[in-house]
């Protein structure tokens, strides 16, 4: 084994032990008071109230996943855009890269009708 190796086992063992250390300690050492107000649920420090609102429709989830899959698209397509040059260039390659590309967007286009058919973009 080259010394490489040696040093990395030697700092994930350390990694993992200081893991496990901390969590051991925080248990034996750690305060165990039992209050009733501690299990109950705590957000931001305001009061629960009793007339808690109905659940959240699914519409809301299918816009967020959309948001985030043209979110994404527009993160890929301007980092395609700045080495698209580069990469055209290179002989027989350039084809491709458009091509997938191409593909992506297609995808895209049909998520979007998948969207739409779903009735994620009417707000009734």
């Amino acid at each position: 084994m080259n010394e490489e190796a040696v040093w990395l086992a030697v700092y994930i063992l350390f990694v993992v032990s200081v893991a496990v250390a901390v969590v051991v300690l925080s248990r034996l050492l750690g305060p165990r008071r039992k209050a009733p107000g501690k299990l109950t649920p705590y957000e931001c420090g305001v009061p629960l109230r009793e007339d808690v609102p109905g659940a959240i429709r699914v519409r809301f989830y299918l816009v967020a996943i959309l948001f985030l899959l043209f979110d994404v698209e527009a993160a890929l397509l301007i980092g395609w855009a700045v080495v698209h040059r580069s990469l055209s260039e290179q002989p027989d390659f350039g084809l491709l890269v458009v091509f997938e590309v191409v593909f992506f967007l297609a995808l895209l286009g049909v998520a979007l009708v998948y969207g739409i058919r779903r009735g994620a973009l009417q707000w009734d």
